[in-house]
């Protein structure tokens, strides 16, 4: 491309100059190059030369050069701000990969909204992961913290009504999202983890109260509104659904529900692995519907007569890694047999032969005081140990009334050192594989750690149901984005974000206009943006010339 002057007659023969950027094209039926005029500046007699000065030095800018064309001095560039903008171009570049922009704009399609609500959306998902706060703190974040591509400020009645229109497609979108990130980075879905945890509230006032009803709490705040949140997700840890009930909706009921959420999914032959806490035979039936399996944790200490055979029966262990030992026991015949894994850990045993070691040393010092004492002081210490939550399980009352220790407590405890129990109805998979594969159970475990700690889900300070699942729903979002992001990089979150923070976007201003430059990028921030498949930002990001008045 080049500047030209061309030339032409009027009718008064005076010869009038116009100013355009033209480039070369090949004419198709000579071959010979011909100038092809992109855009006319005006006639040069009228021409405002100090925008096109002004539009070299931005063009300069942008190739990230030194501006060389000046007035005589060269105008003074004002610093006025530096804002992290590493973090925010990773999530959003990693949110456009996997095409969320594109299904969120898609169901937007037909909404009249004066603001981009999937630019809204991009901004309450990046917030949790980078700098979580509430909906109000989110609006000084945008507008004075970090810059979101396409959103220059924030109000967050934009942020309510963005949650609304998330809640109302919930499971379409969850479903849309799975299908882009599972063709996109081949997720392997033959085993599905699931479990559920509890987080609280912390408002004076709450509305739907069948909904954050008062429950078990995971968080030790019984005394607070609770909602129980259900997640699945794959062997890597990616949560590919969630789910939110009432506080006190107990673990055994929500299986069925799970289990119909998640039909039509396509997801071929799975197996659920859960907890003890969904072991029920009614929960087991609904698993092998439609084909399916499962792998459960069992509790052992629950006086289930089939528990007691499986835990009696003889056979060595034999090693599978370290600290795995495993053997397999098979219950009952014909439709009634039962396929157990019994599961010891040496190194576990041992802390808790430890521990228990502890547990009976107390105690016995607590039952030598106990004889010391009379009256009313002897009462309330017999029924401080009687409801001790670790003490009196190893207690029985002889026939005196008097605590004694329960050497046979003591010995079948002593035979659960480092056991766990473990149950399949999947007769393909090898003892080692049902073993490896509940003990992968730690993964949701640990995207509950994230979505409390990194990610800030608690405490909730929402009133009404709808906002709160819409809250649940944006965790999930971006525990879905950090959690690719771990998984393709083999970095925890907290590593990623540091180092993608490092790189900041300043913010100059001259008497031409402003200047959005980035930082130069590392090799450690290149590596990340690589991995991910995630373009590095230009160097310029963006420049805005002030308009200036003819005289």
């Amino acid at each position: 491309m080049y500047i030209r002057v061309s030339s032409r007659k009027n009718k008064d023969n005076k010869v009038v100059k116009y100013v355009q950027l033209a480039h070369n094209v090949r004419n198709p039926k000579t071959g010979t190059p011909q100038a092809e005029v992109i855009h006319s500046f005006g006639r040069m007699d009228e021409l405002d030369m100090d925008a096109l000065k002004r539009l070299a030095r931005s063009i300069q800018r942008f190739l990230g050069e030194e501006p060389t064309l000046f007035d005589g001095k060269t105008p003074e560039l004002k610093f006025l701000s530096s804002r992290p903008m590493g973090g925010v171009w990773f999530l959003d570049g990693l949110w456009k990969r996997i095409g969320i922009d594109k299904l969120l704009e898609k169901r937007l399609k037909n909404r009249e909204f004066r603001t981009e609500m999937e630019r809204v959306i991009l901004a309450m998902v990046t917030n949790r992961a980078l700098a979580p706060s509430s909906k109000l703190g989110l609006e000084e974040w945008i507008s004075k913290k970090v810059m979101i591509p396409g959103l220059n400020d924030l109000d967050v009645q934009h942020c309510y009504r963005a949650m609304d229109f998330l809640l109302e497609s919930e499971e379409e979108i969850q479903h849309e999202v799975f299908n882009a990130v599972a063709d996109l980075f081949n997720l392997e879905v033959d085993l599905l983890f699931f479990d559920t945890t509890s987080t609280y509230f912390e408002m004076d006032e709450w509305d739907d109260e069948d909904f954050k009803l008062q429950g078990h709490s995971k968080d030790s705040r019984p005394d607070l509104p609770q909602i129980v949140i259900g997640l699945a997700v794959t062997r890597d840890g990616i949560p590919i659904r969630c789910w939110s009930w009432p506080g006190n909706t107990s673990d055994m009921t929500v299986i069925p529900e799970v289990k119909r959420d998640l039909t039509g999914w396509k997801l071929g032959r799975v197996i659920t692995v859960a907890d003890r806490g969904f072991s029920s035979e009614g929960n087991l039936r609904v698993l092998q519907e439609a084909g399916g399996h499962y792998i459960v944790g069992e509790r052992m200490t629950a006086g289930k007569p089939i528990v007691e055979k499986a835990l009696a029966h003889p056979g060595r262990f034999r090693s599978v890694r370290e600290n795995l030992e495993v053997k397999e026991v098979i219950v009952g015949d014909g439709e009634a047999r039962v396929r157990y894994v019994l599961v010891r850990n040496p190194a576990e045993a041992r802390r808790d032969a430890a521990r228990r070691e502890k547990h009976l040393e107390k105690l016995k010092a607590e039952l030598a005081k106990l004889k010391e004492l009379n009256g009313s002081a002897h009462s309330k210490a017999h029924c401080r140990l009687n409801s001790h939550i670790t003490y009196k399980k190893y207690l029985k009352m002889d026939s005196k009334g008097n605590f004694k220790i329960n050497n046979q407590v003591v010995k079948e405890m002593e035979h659960l050192d480092g056991k766990y129990l473990i149950r399949s109805s999947d007769d393909t998979l090898s003892v080692e594989d049902i073993a490896l594969g509940y003990k992968q159970l730690l993964e949701v475990e640990r995207a509950f750690r994230t979505l409390k700690t990194t990610l800030e889900l608690r405490p909730v300070y929402h009133r009404k149901e709808e906002r709160i699942r819409a809250h649940v729903l944006l965790c999930w979002l971006s525990l879905l984005l950090v959690r690719i992001a771990e998984v393709n990089t083999l970095q925890t979150w907290p590593q990623l974000r540091s180092e993608l923070e490092n790189m900041h976007l300043i913010e100059y201003e001259s008497t031409d206009g402003k200047v959005y430059q980035r930082t130069e990028i590392n090799e450690a921030q290149k590596r990340i943006l690589f991995l991910l498949k995630i373009p590095e930002p230009a160097k310029i990001l963006d420049i805005s010339l002030f308009q200036r008045s003819k005289m």
